[in-house]
């Protein structure tokens, strides 16, 4: 998944020579490849934890809820400093930051703490986020107006190739060949969650030199007087307020599906796997997403974004109902093919959020970054509905959200009103 930018360009204007881009966008997928890798090993540490520290499905959803809450948090802050330093500068300093969020699941694993994990998670979230709010404008402005969403579609198959790998890579570790972790003093080692993470940091800060040495574009610079505040003219567009709600919706069912697969599918009705086998299944939920992504890549140049982020909501609902009502093969690969069906959802809802907000686009895309907080509100509503009602019913939340989307895919994403651009002088 992927961050909406605190301060994009207006995509409603060609950026000059925005053809020449092919080497720069290259560069930039192996960031969307990074920060999927990351963002999936936390649905591995997820049941790690859980079965480690022995807790329950709301304290196990802390680990989201600490993740996702650093979108909302530092999103605002990495806006103005994107805006100082620009997207390249805004990179290096997000990967870094990642980096050393990721050097901290050391003390993390050696102090036995649950609560230094979340702190860990945060650090390196706040990292992510600075990366993303750089990155996605940096990908929006290179290549025609018209096609930014496609191609933000094309470079996010690329964060889902991250999170289809990221499960066999972290379930290897992380499980270390275990069934499942013992809860006693000294069960955290080097081979479980400190080796993955180490490697993650030495990456990370490799990056960073490398983008850093790279000459990339120099765009996203402004000057005090040209950013836009986070508000105004832009909190009157209903198609954008309703876009936010979309992309909350969207990311709490998202997170919050991939954050319970394993739990769900190791219980005995449903895949009767042990954890770490169930883990694996992870990938299969984001391939479908990464292979959805190319085609509705394709797609999308020739049918309307709306119509197809309609359709796609609308098949993720029928999977649910059928997860929700059904038991065991059947249960299990309706609720994996939901990755098919968020495949394009989360740019295609950007896209349509900010599409004619002219100069307030840097106001909408800072609205829409903040609603990606829904990855740390919705899993944790839905990991106490699974306390109270079983993680098999708990699916109704996320269904709920999709047929939110669906709507705003056909009614919610038309503007009703036009904004007049500012006469350049």
């Amino acid at each position: 998944m992927a961050a909406t930018p605190i301060s994009s360009p207006n995509l409603s204007t060609p950026v000059p020579g925005a053809g020449n881009y092919r080497f720069a966008l290259t560069a930039l997928t192996t960031l969307f490849f990074m920060w999927g890798f990351i963002t999936c090993l936390n649905d591995i540490l997820i049941p790690y934890l859980k079965l480690l520290f022995d807790l329950s499905y709301t304290q196990a959803m802390l680990i989201q809820f600490c993740f996702f809450s650093a979108y909302f948090v530092v999103s605002v802050p990495a806006g103005m400093l994107i805006s100082r330093i620009g997207y390249k500068s805004g990179i290096v300093t997000g990967l870094l930051i990642a980096g050393a969020g990721c050097l901290l699941f050391v003390p993390a694993a050696a102090m036995h703490v649950y609560g230094m994990f979340l702190f860990a998670l945060f650090v390196l979230a706040s990292g992510i986020t600075i990366l993303q709010v750089a990155a996605n404008p940096y990908v929006s402005v290179m290549g025609k107006p018209e096609t930014a969403s496609s191609r933000l579609t094309m470079t996010q198959a690329f964060n889902s190739l991250g999170t289809t790998v990221a499960p066999f890579f972290g379930a290897w570790l992380i499980f270390g060949g275990m069934d499942a972790p013992q809860p006693v003093a000294g069960a955290i080692t080097e081979s479980t969650v400190q080796i993955p993470y180490l490697i993650l940091a030495a990456s990370l800060i490799a990056l960073a030199i490398i983008f850093a040495w790279l000459k990339l574009p120099a765009l996203g610079k402004k000057d005090a007087s040209e950013t836009l505040p986070l508000g105004g003219e832009a909190w009157k567009q209903r198609h954008l307020i309703l876009g936010a709600l979309g992309i909350f919706v969207y990311v709490g069912a998202e997170v919050g599906i991939g954050s319970f697969l394993a739990i769900y599918l190791s219980m005995p009705e449903i895949g009767g796997m042990t954890t770490a086998a169930a883990s694996h299944y992870i990938s299969v939920y984001f391939f479908g997403a990464m292979i959805g992504r190319f085609i509705g890549a394709a797609v999308m140049q020739k049918i309307n974004p709306g119509k197809v982020l309609a359709f796609n909501a609308v098949m993720a609902v029928l999977l649910l109902a059928l997860t929700i009502l059904s038991s065991g093969k059947l249960a299990m690969w309706s609720l994996l093919l939901v990755g098919l069906c968020n495949s394009i959802m989360f740019p295609t809802i950007f896209s349509l959020a900010i599409n004619g907000l002219k100069q307030y686009t840097s106001q909408g895309s800072g609205i829409l970054c903040l609603a990606i907080v829904g990855g740390a509100i919705l899993p944790l509503l839905q990991g106490m509905l699974a306390d109270q009602i079983g993680v098999q019913q708990a699916f109704i939340l996320p269904l709920l959200c999709y047929i939110y989307i669906a709507y705003y895919g056909l009614r919610g994403c038309k503007p009703q009103t036009v904004i007049a651009a500012k006469e350049e002088l």
